[in-house]
């Protein structure tokens, strides 16, 4: 078992020790004697009255609970215990009354179909995913050194494929600037950049089209192995798809075109707002009048032990899939058939026609997501906006932005001096005084510029648009309501502002509505999204994490309408949460991270949510009201003012060193004009290589210094403490948005190395992300996909823990899994798409896990067999009535 280390437990209660003394309270079964025995090791006291309640009595929280948990696991006179077991059944009795009152013995029995425990219908979609992983895995054994030598010679390969396109590339936008400068008077400028852009714009987006059908030809289902020739295809095509400027396009009719020009079956009237394009694009099929709202993640492949798994995704006609979703390969949805946001589609599961399903893995619901209804949106609507939208990019914005530089060039002196070699002297100090009023200007112009634009040209637009109105796609309402959601998400914005007060004046400046403010200095992280932040409101004393995104516009594939979308007062948002606007939370409400928000029955208040589908939890345990003292009267005060001045230290140092990043491609820039009369192109390309180069080693030295050059420890203390505030420093400083580039390739893993992170020989990583480098571990032959997180950090109010997070040699983590803090995963053990893995738990070696919360799935094939019988008799009686 891989090694993690281990949080001290809080002192046991004096409750638990009047408890003791009760005659009555002891464990009145076997059953309840063993988890008794095990909880009361846990928590380091003699005897657990079986009656008290595991949080507000015990005092214990999630971590320990988690450890109870895996402690039980390793017990073969003990029923497997969730996490999700734990929340609803908090106390020794009751969890052993649902477990049942019979000790099973060591070792597997036969199952039929009679004595299988009842399951969801996802279940079998897990099993059946996890039984075809295993199956693949098996196949993909080879031996070390020949995995070795196809991981050396494929990240060579990439690397001089990357260098082959920057040169092209170089080649032509030089040629292109040369033809533009060569122009005379504005007119013909303009013109020849508008000839120049859409030549530019037809090649970026068919060269992708013509090395797709060229290197691969029709994608069908299949696997091949990583690091081989066969992947080396498959990455060139993923990375030309996924850098096409129609990528940006996503929500226009131009988006559907590129996706059918690339092979996916799309019937008419489909509306697709996600960003993440689909790679293997001929095995996606979506009918007519489907909706495929943002954030989905539905690429038609997946990495696992040591292959690149393809398979189809079907979606009917009429279907809607919502925000934050994973459609993993072999699913499909029926015609008129419905997905909840915060969701999930495993292997093998299909929604049949007209039902509702949500949760992680999905099953049926009652829950109408369908909360706006058509209107008319005919084809030459669509049609109309598409062509609109070609015109405005080839006749204004492209051309503004290549024949601009060509007449700044020319008309700034100082600009034109660096440029020209004649001019200035590159060893004087004027040439470099020259390039740093360039980057001043270039730096804090934009910044300034772009604080003016979001804090008015939306605000003006937002008027046209009237909250609660259904208003028809492509029109003009639906140009302005996107244009307010592309200016007002600038990330740049909430990254300085974030982790800070100043994040609450920003968001103000923005529209929102906090009401009266209580000022914590984290209210909000980096990391906050919306679509419209004029009916975006965030109650009095609610504290937010990162990775929020309020769904404040309903979409179907016809109409869209914007509605007010509220948090309530004093609660406490965890990371990744998409907050419908029809969400039934109120005050004083604790939402875990992933979780899936509610939009039916009761408001919720005064409770805590988790999971996917969601359920009830405590609000808050004693454990983590230890630093109330410092959250109110002088106290506060005098820590919010050290924190505020700490905060605004580390907002100067972020724009520093960004400053300096700006400073050093500028004269990287002007080194490449000088060079370009003797190399030509070349100069343009090294200077792009050199570029990214630096830009590595730079925020690397930047993080690594930000942290004391030293590896991070495990922290349990109050936002209000200096530790907390240098690990805020930590996440402003650093800066890996470039790592993304690195997807899929050898590169990644050196980059991870020099961040501090142990990496493993041979890791596969396609865009997992690690908040904090030094405290993850990643063994050997691992896999990580797309949209994955190892956050070894969590914020819940004025709280915050950190804690090393393992996971062992060739693990699998499907795609947008999450992975916690103080976690242990064995090797060769496999974390099912979009799973939420909490903290403290501990996988065992070649488990299979899946599920927000995740627990261990089944993966005995009698068992599977029985309840796909179970599930389609099931099925057929609910057609029946």
């Amino acid at each position: 078992m891989i090694g993690k280390s281990v949080e001290v437990l809080p002192a046991v209660p004096a409750e638990i020790s009047t408890l003791q003394d009760g005659g009555d309270a002891g464990p009145a079964n076997g059953t309840e004697r063993l988890l008794a025995e095990v909880l009361a090791g846990v928590v380091r006291v003699e005897q657990i009255p079986a009656d008290s309640h595991f949080f507000n009595d015990l005092g214990a929280d999630s971590l320990v609970m988690a450890q109870f948990c895996a402690r039980v696991r390793k017990r073969a006179d003990l029923p497997t215990v969730s996490m999700k077991d734990i929340y609803r059944h908090p106390t020794i009795r009751s969890l052993a009354g649902a477990l049942g009152d019979t000790t099973p013995m060591p070792g597997p029995s036969p199952s039929s179909a009679e004595d299988v425990p009842a399951q969801t219908p996802t279940d079998v979609g897990v099993a059946n995913a996890i039984a075809a992983q295993t199956e693949v895995a098996a196949r993909a054994e080879v031996p070390t050194a020949v995995r070795t030598r196809r991981y050396i010679v494929c990240g060579l390969l990439q690397f001089l494929i990357f260098l082959g396109y920057s040169c092209l590339a170089a080649l032509v936008g030089a040629q292109g600037y040369e033809w533009i400068s060569a122009g005379s008077g504005l007119f013909d400028l303009y013109l020849r950049s508008v000839l120049f852009a859409g030549a530019g714009f037809l090649g970026l987006c068919t060269f992708p089209i013509v090395a797709k059908w060229s290197l691969i030809g029709r994608w069908r289902s299949g696997a091949f192995p990583l690091w081989g020739m066969a992947y080396l295809r498959f990455w060139v095509v993923k990375a030309l798809i996924r850098t096409s400027p129609l990528r940006l396009l996503a929500g226009s009719p131009l988006y559907v075109l590129y996706l059918r020009a690339l092979g996916a079956r799309i019937g008419k009237g489909v509306t697709i707002l996600s960003h993440a394009i689909p790679v293997c694009t001929d095995l996606l099929t979506v009918g007519e009048g489907t909706i495929i709202r943002k954030d989905v993640l539905l690429s038609c492949y997946r990495a696992n032990g040591g292959l690149i798994q393809t398979g189809p995704v079907t979606l009917g006609s009429n279907v809607l899939v919502s925000e934050h979703t994973v459609l993993d390969i072999e699913t499909s949805m029926g015609d008129d058939a419905q997905l909840g946001h915060a969701s999930s589609l495993h292997t093998g599961q299909v929604v049949p026609d007209g039902e509702r399903w949500h949760g992680s893995p999905a099953q049926p619901t009652e829950v109408d997501y369908r909360t706006v209804g058509p209107a008319d949106c005919p084809t030459v609507k669509r049609t109309v906006y598409g062509v609109v939208q070609l015109l405005n990019l080839l006749v204004v914005v492209l051309p503004l932005a290549m024949g601009g530089a060509s007449v700044l060039s020319a008309e700034i002196p100082q600009l034109h001096a660096l440029l020209n070699p004649q001019r200035v002297d590159i060893t004087s100090p004027t040439f470099y005084a020259y390039a740093l009023t360039t980057s001043l200007v270039v730096f804090f112009g934009s910044l300034l510029v772009g604080l003016l634009v979001v804090g008015t040209v939306p605000r003006v637009l937002n008027r046209a648009i009237e909250p609660g109105k259904v208003y028809p796609l492509y029109g003009f309402h639906y140009g302005i309501q996107r244009a307010i959601a592309l200016m007002t998400n600038r990330k740049s914005f909430t990254t300085l502002f974030g982790d800070s007060s100043g994040i609450v004046h920003y968001l103000r400046y923005l529209g929102y509505d906090l009401s009266r403010v209580e000022q914590t200095g984290s209210n909000f992280g980096t990391e906050v999204q919306h679509e419209n932040p004029y009916l975006s409101a965030v109650g009095t004393g609610t504290m937010i994490a990162d990775g929020l995104s309020l769904m404040n516009v309903d979409f179907s594939s016809t109409s869209f309408r914007v509605s007010h979308t509220s948090i309530g007062a004093r609660s406490f948002l965890g990371n990744r949460i998409a907050y419908p606007s029809q969400g039934r939370t109120g005050d004083n409400c604790l939402l875990a991270t992933k979780v899936m928000v509610p939009i039916d029955g009761p408001v919720r208040e005064g409770v805590g949510l988790l999971g996917s589908p969601s359920f009830e939890i405590p609000r808050t345990v004693m454990r983590d009201k230890r630093f109330n003292h410092l959250q109110t009267g002088d106290e506060l005060r005098r820590r919010l003012a050290a924190k505020n001045s700490h905060n605004a230290a580390t907002a100067g140092l972020y724009l520093l060193a960004r400053l300096i990043h700006v400073f050093v491609i500028t004269l990287i820039t002007i080194g490449a004009a000088r060079l370009y009369p003797a190399l030509g192109a070349l100069a343009i390309a090294l200077a792009s290589v050199l570029t990214l180069m630096f830009t590595v080693v730079y925020f690397a030295l930047i993080e690594r210094a930000s942290a004391g050059f030293k590896a991070q420890k495990p922290l349990y203390c109050s936002i209000y403490a200096p530790s907390f505030w240098r690990h805020e420093r930590f996440w402003k400083l650093a800066s890996i948005d470039y790592i993304q580039v690195f997807n899929g390739t050898p590169f990644k893993n050196v980059i991870w190395r020099l961040l501090g992170a142990r990496i493993g020989k041979r890791v596969f990583d396609d865009g997992c992300f690690f908040p904090e480098r030094t405290l993850v571990t990643i063994g050997d032959d691992s896999t990580l996909n797309a949209g994955t997180v190892v956050q070894c950090h969590s914020q819940e109010d004025g709280a915050f823990k950190s804690d090393r997070s393992a996971v062992g040699s060739g693990c699998t983590l499907g795609v947008g899994a999450f992975v916690h803090y103080g976690v242990a995963i064995g090797d060769g053990a496999m974390l099912a798409p979009d799973s939420f893995l909490m903290k403290g738990e501990e996988i065992p070696t070649h488990a299979q896990w899946g599920g927000n919360p995740a627990r261990e799935m089944p993966d005995n094939k009698t068992h599977l067999q029985a309840c796909q019988e179970r599930n389609t008799a099931h099925a057929a009686a609910a057609h029946g009535n």
